[in-house]
């Protein structure tokens, strides 16, 4: 589907509707799915107007409904690809956020409810991730007995610090190295890179940023190994944490 008829030509709505529908979808590219061509057209009436986010989601919805009962394992993540991307483009539509565990939790929820049985529970299990980037090797993640203390401490640090006065490589600075401490906790079992770019984006737009939507949209499994390679060293072999 082509997003940027609607974004270089349309009226302000459809702008924003495309845009949020674009991000969504790119940002499935973090795990490598790929969305059906059901929810493009979905997407397509709903950023024309015809339907509402809410009807868009029924439909989706009602569409996987009916494949009840196919054994196909391929279906089960585009299900997840079309879910999590029409909720995702409804959490960019709207005008609120707030700097908490509270609203970083309840992104999760909203993002994976009804996909995975752990939607915005904190993990309760430490894990490892063999990752390309790294050659195998896995980022040190925190502790599952660790996680609320640690997720709360970061937020609570952020919110209270204060970016007047810096100038913006030393406030993309501290952004970026926020984020990616925000993402090593890995909250939650699975989803966390999504979930951490939603709020990135929604944080973003808080401090006056309005036009991020592509960098997300276009670079998302770059997004997710520069978060991992931001999380690294190996002083024995001469690597250290980068952002």
């Amino acid at each position: 589907m082509d997003f940027e008829e609607y974004i270089r030509q349309s009226e302000p709505d459809k702008k924003g509707r495309a845009q949020a529908w674009r991000t969504a979808i790119g940002l499935q590219d973090v795990d490598g799915l790929k969305p059906s061509e059901y929810l493009y057209q979905t997407a397509r009436k709903n950023i024309e107007g015809d339907i509402t986010i809410k009807e868009a989601q029924s439909l989706i919805d009602s569409y996987y409904i009916s494949k009840a009962g196919r054994s196909e394992s391929d279906e089960d993540r585009t299900e997840e690809a079309d879910k999590v991307s029409s909720r995702i483009a409804e959490i960019l539509s709207e005008k609120t956020f707030s700097l908490t565990p509270a609203q970083f939790t309840s992104i999760h929820r909203r993002l994976f409810s009804g996909l995975f049985e752990f939607a915005g529970q904190i993990r309760t299990w430490n894990i490892t991730k063999k990752e390309w980037v790294l050659d195998g090797e896995t980022v040190l993640y925190a502790s599952s007995d660790m996680i609320s203390e640690t997720l709360e401490y970061d937020l609570s640090q952020e919110k209270a610090f204060s970016y007047k006065g810096l100038l913006m490589d030393e406030a993309v600075k501290h952004f970026t190295k926020f984020i990616s401490n925000l993402w090593q906790i890995h909250a939650f079992g699975e989803g966390n890179t999504r979930t951490t770019a939603v709020f990135a984006i929604k944080y973003l737009r808080s401090l006056g940023f309005k036009e991020m939507n592509d960098m997300f949209a276009e670079n998302s499994r770059y997004f997710r190994n520069a978060l991992v390679r931001a999380n690294y060293s190996n002083l024995a072999e001469g690597i250290h944490e980068t952002t």
